[in-house]
């Protein structure tokens, strides 16, 4: 298998990953009976870590079916190369950094890693381009 189909691979498992985290500290502030109930009604907003994990799950659910398109069609197109495969590791590598360095709150270093990640999406761009 490709590098960039095994990234694909790899983000789809660190999107479940993101998920259960993030449903794990949802259901920490707001309560197991709320997590089981229907959900109706407004439940009081997240704060603290729970809130930025949120976000970056929010964050991750914007970018991840760009990566995947354009994984998919780079493979596809046979214009796999050296370049995209680095591309797609970059996605992949800057969206696991992404979730700890949101967590824990820390500004600019968090923007840095969205901006890796987003290099590697336009990388896979500018080779179907």
């Amino acid at each position: 298998m490709n590098t960039e189909l095994q990234m694909l691979a790899w983000s789809v498992a660190l999107g479940i990953v993101h998920l259960l985290v993030a449903a794990a500290f949802m259901t920490a502030q707001r309560g197991v009976r709320w997590n089981a109930s229907a959900r109706d009604g407004t439940p009081p907003p997240l704060t603290g870590t729970a809130a930025r994990i949120d976000r970056a799950w929010r964050n991750y659910l914007e970018t991840f079916p760009l990566f995947a398109a354009l994984a998919l069609a780079v493979v596809v197109a046979g214009r796999g190369n050296d370049h995209t495969a680095l591309a797609a590791q970059l996605y992949f590598w800057a969206r696991l950094a992404y979730v700890p360095v949101y967590a824990a709150g820390i500004p600019y270093l968090r923007s840095a890693v969205w901006a890796v990640s987003l290099w590697g999406i336009l990388q896979l761009l500018w080779a179907l381009l």
